[in-house]
């Protein structure tokens, strides 16, 4: 029998010249697994490609692109949150207190509702995400959440993400939904289309 055991979390950080402010991406995951993410996950590999593909856009306006790899690969009652607290700190112990959005696709963009309530975050960019109905949304209070989804999604539901979006409504300073049409959940359909929303609403959020 062999033991697998959770590899440290890590963050690839891509930094502009002068940094204003940070995008903080959050990659998707399992519902249950002890398994450690390492560079061969295709969740944190295709966070990974969503990265390199917007950053030149968001190095532009002064905005870092920073993504974060959690220890394993399950949210297993909240594993995820943990580590993307410590990658909220991580940004004020080398920038200080500047604005920050959370692009999180999938369990990244649960994670990210999680933790809204961070002093730093301004809001949550959530693509395709798997939003629960028992998910609290006290976290979002104050904050914009800006969720993308596609009707062709067969692993998680646009359905449930606009029921999210409908619960968050009065505590959020924004709710928006974005109808990516007939594509499925892992980002492969309408490439473009999906990094074009990413990219232009972190900037918007973080003006």
């Amino acid at each position: 029998m062999t033991t697998e055991t959770a590899l440290p979390h890590a963050l690839t950080r891509l930094e502009p010249e002068a940094t204003r402010a940070v995008v903080l991406l959050l990659h998707g995951g399992k519902q249950a697994s002890r398994a450690p993410v390492d560079a061969r996950s295709a969740s944190w590999r295709r966070m990974a490609a969503l990265q390199r593909a917007i950053t030149p856009t968001l190095h532009q306006a002064g905005v870092a692109t920073w993504l974060l790899r959690y220890r394993v690969r399950g949210w297993n009652g909240g594993a995820p949150v943990a580590d993307a607290r410590w990658a909220l700190e991580e940004v004020r112990r080398t920038h200080g207190e500047v604005p920050v959005v959370l692009l999180g696709h999938s369990m990244g963009g649960r994670t990210a509702a999680h933790v809204a309530d961070d002093a730093s975050v301004v809001g949550v960019v959530a693509l395709a995400p798997w939003w629960q109905p028992d998910d609290p949304v006290d976290a979002l209070r104050g904050k914009a959440v800006i969720a993308a989804h596609g009707r062709s999604d067969k692993i998680t539901s646009a359905r449930m993400t606009r029921r999210f979006l409908a619960r968050a409504e009065p505590w959020a300073a924004e709710a928006r939904f974005h109808d990516m049409g007939r594509v499925g959940h892992y980002l492969f359909r309408r490439v473009a289309a999906w990094n074009d929303v990413a990219a232009s609403e972190c900037l918007r959020l973080l003006g």
